[in-house]
């Protein structure tokens, strides 16, 4: 799939006035616009449209430096409508205008083609398990965060520390399926899924009572879900668990080429047990066969 992958990132570099088109490199990588988006991201840690920006950034400082072609000629070469939208994009990936940058001889930054390479290690081994659930029922707080990909998220700590130990109590007391406990729920994430983009966030307990005065439901379809369990030091999150999630589409989707991300939540259940040092959990994927 990897190879499929690589391939589908020839089209950034074809002609770069027009938009990339998604839904034909999806086609070229053998899955959905969806999974393709989804896969990228994890794979390169940041979003498909972001890489776009920069590589054709990456170009276009090129011949700015060059001099040989006027500074709107390259905009719109690179997708731009006018010499002021691009002058924007300019400064805020190279730190220094197009005309400043042409003037000075300005040192500018690169963004280099992407290929991506599945390095395999007989000691390493991820576990997993594939779970068809019915209809689930989420039912918990929810509050509109942005997306981190590394690091602390501080909007969802500071939810999850103002919704108060009452509030979990009565989760877990609603918990009455798989997954059980008190779930991290992140779910309406629009694509292109740009760092700082936003999302929903729930606290939540998948349960069949009804939801108490001030929580949401959120009702998801029955489907298939690939189901990684984890174990390791506390202190390791939410760092550990976001390696998880890259190692689930550098590692897991690659081997496993009959399933693919499908649209709906991501779910993850920790459990801190009666040692507050460690922690086991599992994350939810939602998944597809391809």
């Amino acid at each position: 799939m990897l190879d499929r992958l690589n391939q589908a990132l020839e089209k950034v570099e074809e002609d770069t006035r027009a938009p990339v088109d998604v839904a034909g490199m999806a086609r070229i990588a053998l899955t959905s616009e969806h999974h393709f988006r989804r896969l990228f991201s994890a794979l390169a840690g940041m979003p498909l449209s972001e890489y776009v920006r920069r590589r054709r950034l990456t170009l276009a400082g090129t011949e700015v430096l060059r001099g040989e072609a006027g500074l709107l000629d390259i905009a719109v070469r690179h997708g731009y409508g006018s010499a002021e939208a691009f002058a924007r994009a300019f400064r805020a990936m190279h730190g220094v205008g197009p005309g400043e940058a042409r003037r000075t001889g300005a040192v500018l930054n690169s963004q280099p083609r992407m290929t991506f390479r599945l390095t395999v290690e007989g000691s390493t081994t991820m576990r997993y398990r594939i779970v068809d659930k019915e209809a689930l029922r989420l039912v918990g707080p929810r509050a509109r965060v942005p997306l981190v990909y590394e690091g602390e998220n501080p909007a969802i700590t500071e939810f999850v520390q103002g919704l108060g130990g009452e509030v979990h109590r009565e989760l877990a007391r609603l918990s009455d399926q798989e997954p059980r406990g008190v779930l991290s729920v992140s779910a309406d994430i629009g694509l292109p899924a740009e760092e700082g983009s936003e999302l929903d966030y729930y606290q939540a307990a998948a349960t069949s009572a009804p939801a108490p005065e001030g929580m949401e439901v959120l009702r998801v379809p029955a489907g298939t879900w690939v189901v990684f369990p984890f174990e390791g030091p506390s202190g390791s999150f939410p760092e550990s668990l976001q390696r998880m999630w890259a190692d689930a589409f550098a590692q897991w989707f690659p081997s496993h080429p009959s399933y693919r991300i499908k649209e709906g939540p991501s779910i993850l259940r920790v459990d801190y047990g009666q040692d507050p040092t460690s922690a086991e959990g599992d994350l939810w994927l939602p998944v597809e066969r391809a």
